[in-house]
This record gives structure tokens, sequence and C-alpha cells, in this order.
């Protein structure tokens, strides 16, 4: 579980995100001047996809049938 915090303005509303220096370490391992928005935004993606990458090679394959089994139970 990831530990981040909110900054809020005087009414409660947020309005910034602070991000734990280990996981941003994690996200941008080699980034030592500020980080353009669009190169932000497309670091967090390919974080993203990496951890989900991850956890997909640990999740066990379904077999033809399983798999079709599951597809059909979506909610369309």
């Amino acid at each position: 579980m990831l530990n981040l915090q909110y900054l809020t303005d005087p009414t409660g509303t947020p309005n910034a995100v602070v991000i734990p220096i280990a996981l941003w370490r994690q996200v941008f391992p080699e980034q030592t001047s500020p980080i353009a928005p669009e190169d932000f935004t497309e670091a967090i993606e390919d974080y993203c996809l990496n951890q989900a990458m991850l956890e997909a090679a640990d999740t066990p394959l379904l077999d033809r049938d399983a798999a079709l089994a599951y597809l059909e139970a979506l909610p369309e």
C-alpha cells in the first residue's frame, strides 16, 4: 500500500500529492533535473505498465476453456 499524502488548500480541496522518495526513485531512477509534464506522464504510464506485467507474470495462465468461460462471464 502506498503512503501518499495530499496537500490541501484552506478549504480542504486537494491541490498536490506528496510521493514518497522511494517510489519517486523507482519511477524516475536516473532523474536529476526537473521533469517536463509530458515526460512525467509517460514515466508514470511506463512504471504502471511494468508493474502490471510483473504481476501478470506471477498469475497462473488459464487454459482455453477456462479463459473462454471467464470472458463469457464478464458483464457487457
